[in-house]
């Protein structure tokens, strides 16, 4: 009970108990048109490969139940769960094994795998993960990769050593058209040749964080993935979730969109069911992470 309320209280310091959490989330299967439960969703996995959780970045009660869903795939499926996380670069992948080794301190890893400013909303998976030898995957594309695509576009890539293009995607990168472009420039207001190049940086992270769980899966076949991302990446099966059914087509993929709902007291599931496999409408009541 205290290693629980201790969880609680790392994840949602502003509520009391698990069961009051579960009074400010609700999650909807599209297919088979009602709520249901997280433990719904991990029953799911079980003819699944990989599931994507498309978050708010400063989503509290999402950031809890990313953790939990986690603990619910391990109990499960013993021995055979692994986390992907946007939220680290592929090329600090041995940092990050080296913490979960038990080897470097956390004030290591923070700083030597240039740990994301709101790293406690996922240090509680990363912990778990400690305890429980399950494998974390960097799979994100460098900052000083994305930043060389912002500014001179894809191409620039081709120039990166043959040392450094293991740490991305292969190349060339396509940059997908369609519902997803128009997704992206609906987001920046408006089309330029400045958000044409930011919307390659976009198909630059989805291509490497795709990769990223493609080659663990290959080298992993009977492994539950949960990939965490921002939901833009995953919404619709746009983005990351995109590029890893051209990376790796014979995958079963699963895809949550979660997020802060201002009609999640009676929420109109049928304006959100295009989004995912599952919907889940967190309390906008609720205080955020940042």
């Amino acid at each position: 009970m205290k290693k629980l309320f201790f969880l609680i209280t790392l994840c949602v310091p502003f509520l009391i108990s698990a069961q009051e959490i579960k009074n400010h989330y609700k999650i909807y299967d599209v297919k088979k048109a009602k709520v249901i439960t997280l433990d719904d969703i991990v029953n799911d996995m079980k003819s699944a490969n990989v599931l994507f959780f498309g978050e708010e970045h400063n989503d509290s009660i999402g950031h809890f139940l990313e953790s939990e869903l986690l603990k619910k795939m391990a109990s499960v499926y013993p021995s055979k769960v692994a986390l992907t996380l946007e939220m680290f670069h592929t090329d600090i992948q041995p940092v990050l094994d080296e913490y979960l080794g038990g080897i470097i301190s956390e004030k290591n890893l923070i700083k030597e795998a240039r740990a994301w400013n709101n790293y406690k909303d996922y240090r509680p998976m990363i912990e778990f993960a400690k305890v429980n030898k399950i494998d974390v995957v960097a799979g994100n594309g460098a900052a000083r990769y994305s930043n060389a695509v912002t500014r001179d576009g894809l191409t620039t890539l081709t120039k990166l050593p043959s040392t450094s293009k293991a740490f991305i995607a292969p190349l060339p990168i396509d940059t997908a058209t369609g519902r997803y472009y128009d997704k992206f420039i609906e987001t920046l207001g408006g089309h330029n040749m400045g958000s044409m190049k930011i919307y390659q940086t976009q198909n630059f992270w989805d291509a490497t964080m795709a990769w990223s769980i493609a080659k663990y899966t290959k080298k992993n076949k009977d492994t539950k993935i949960l990939q965490v991302n921002g939901r833009f990446h995953s919404d619709e099966r746009l983005g990351t979730l995109a590029k890893l059914n051209k990376y790796a087509p014979k995958l079963k993929i699963l895809n949550i969109s979660c997020f802060s709902a201002d009609d999640f007291i009676e929420p109109d599931w049928n304006k959100y069911k295009q989004l995912g496999d599952y919907i889940i409408l967190t309390d906008p009541a609720i205080k955020k992470t940042f």
